[in-house]
């Protein structure tokens, strides 16, 4: 076995990408405050094609160094946009068809192997602030709540891991 090279890769231009059809799944990130997650999940989004990551409240936008030294790239390739209110944005969403999810620890959410996403539905996956989650009437607007189940003495994950595990279990249910 060996590494593989950039030649050997053989990935999209940022153009390519760009052009190329995407899942039907988008991002919303509540008030994060590290620009090192918000470019972490810029990078999940270009990997698994993701249509677009809005950035609401707080959270940082590029151009930033910290975002770019996580993202490489990413965020010229993952369409973006900032919104100032997390709630309105997810309203929007809502009346153009998305179904909601929140990914959070609530009562009566859905446990991430047990969700089946619809391969013909829009999906709005919010993410939320890395002490405080996403915003309590967030969730009451939401559709539904993910959460994903954990075993250990942490009650959570880092925003960037947690987007990539319900960004991948997205990507290989609606593949199937």
């Amino acid at each position: 076995m060996r590494k593989l090279s950039m030649d050997d890769l053989n990935r999209d231009s940022v153009e390519e990408f760009k052009n190329k059809k995407k899942i039907p799944l988008v991002l919303v990130l509540d008030n994060v405050r590290s620009l090192n997650n918000v470019g972490s999940v810029f990078r999940t989004a270009d990997a698994f094609m993701v249509e677009k990551v809005y950035l609401c409240g707080i959270t940082g936008t590029p151009p930033h160094r910290d975002i770019e030294k996580t993202a490489l790239g990413a965020t010229e390739s993952v369409d973006w946009e900032h919104v100032p209110d997390t709630l309105e944005l997810v309203k929007q969403l809502k009346a153009q068809g998305y179904k909601i999810g929140s990914v959070e620890q609530a009562e009566n959410s859905v446990k991430l192997n047990e969700f089946i996403p619809d391969p013909e539905q829009h999906y709005a996956l919010v993410l939320g602030n890395e002490v405080f989650g996403v915003e309590q009437e967030v969730i009451h607007h939401s559709d539904f709540v993910l959460e994903i189940p954990q075993f250990g003495t942490k009650h959570s994950l880092n925003i960037s891991v947690a987007t990539g595990v319900v960004v991948w279990d997205f990507l290989s249910k609606i593949a199937r």
